[in-house]
């Protein structure tokens, strides 16, 4: 695996903001270890160029480091950090958005039989180590942000390429459930997103299983798989993570940053809030407004 050439294009075309000129083409570089901090996982796929990145998702820890890669095929609250970063060895990776129409788009071109059968609902995270082939369809990825003339006919189809890749590898099911209509996934997704859209609004996993088209047993079962926890602490995942980002503004306001993400009792929130992030709101919005 030649990771040094896709080692030096990432370098040379990392920004602040990680985007780049090919849509949803994304490089990541930081220079020193990170504390664990809530983020988004995205529906992605990465790929470590150099370096490490640990991820807690609920009771799941993930770590991948060079030559590996992680796929996320729902968008899951996490707690990550850079394990292996610093200034002469920065940590370097690439990031790709995974879209479910260009997944249902090649699960729909593939021939019978091309893609593996795949039982049950998948989780919705998994880690691999990156084959020969993928990684070269990467580099030439990189590539074409130095050829601006090649980008729009070229990056689509080596961004197919890269999907198909991942479609039918060891992990691809958590990949091609993205693209499936009535997959178990797509279920799970409905119901992360209207979580997502109403975290501070009280639920029941009855009213969620309907509006998500599953029996209450079978929402909790397969949300349990894809996402390591249950849809209430999936809920409070959100609402702490929530919470933390509008203390960052309103470090003084404690009592109703609680009430607007959804808690009714202060205290709950701030014994949550302190098990989640080690200290309490108002501690950590002091810290958060001193960064």
């Amino acid at each position: 695996m030649d990771l040094d050439e896709l080692r030096t294009l990432l370098d040379r075309h990392a920004r602040p903001d990680s985007t780049t000129a090919i849509d949803g083409v994304l490089i990541s570089r930081v220079e020193e270890s990170t504390a664990p901090s809530p983020e988004m996982s995205g529906t992605v796929f990465a790929l470590v160029a150099q370096g490490a990145k640990r991820i807690a998702l609920g009771d799941r820890v993930y770590e991948y480091r060079a030559g590996q890669y992680l796929v996320a095929s729902v968008d899951m609250p996490i707690i990550g950090h850079f394990t292996e970063a610093s200034p002469d060895r920065p940590s370097i990776g690439l990031g790709l958005v995974l879209n479910p129409a260009e997944v249902a788009e090649l699960l729909l071109r593939a021939a019978p039989g091309d893609v593996p059968a795949g039982g049950g609902t998948p989780s919705g995270m998994a880690v691999s180590v990156a084959p020969a082939e993928l990684i070269d369809a990467a580099i030439r990825l990189v590539r074409l942000l130095d050829r601006p003339r090649d980008r729009a006919v070229l990056a689509p189809l080596v961004k197919q390429e890269i999907l198909w890749r991942l479609i039918v590898s060891e992990h691809g099911a958590t990949v091609r459930q993205l693209g499936l209509a009535d997959s178990g996934l797509t279920h799970v997704a409905r119901a992360v997103r209207w979580i997502r859209d109403h975290y501070a609004e009280s639920f029941r996993v009855e009213d969620l299983a309907r509006m998500s088209a599953m029996s209450p047993s079978t929402l909790y079962r397969n949300f349990q798989t894809v996402t390591a926890m249950s849809p209430i602490q999936f809920q409070k995942q959100i609402r702490l993570q929530e919470a933390r980002l509008l203390l960052s503004s309103r470090p003084n306001d404690v009592t109703g940053v609680a009430s607007r993400v959804g808690y009714e009792s202060p205290s709950q929130f701030s014994r949550e809030y302190r098990r989640q992030f080690g200290t309490s709101p108002s501690q950590d919005a002091a810290r958060l407004v001193r960064r």
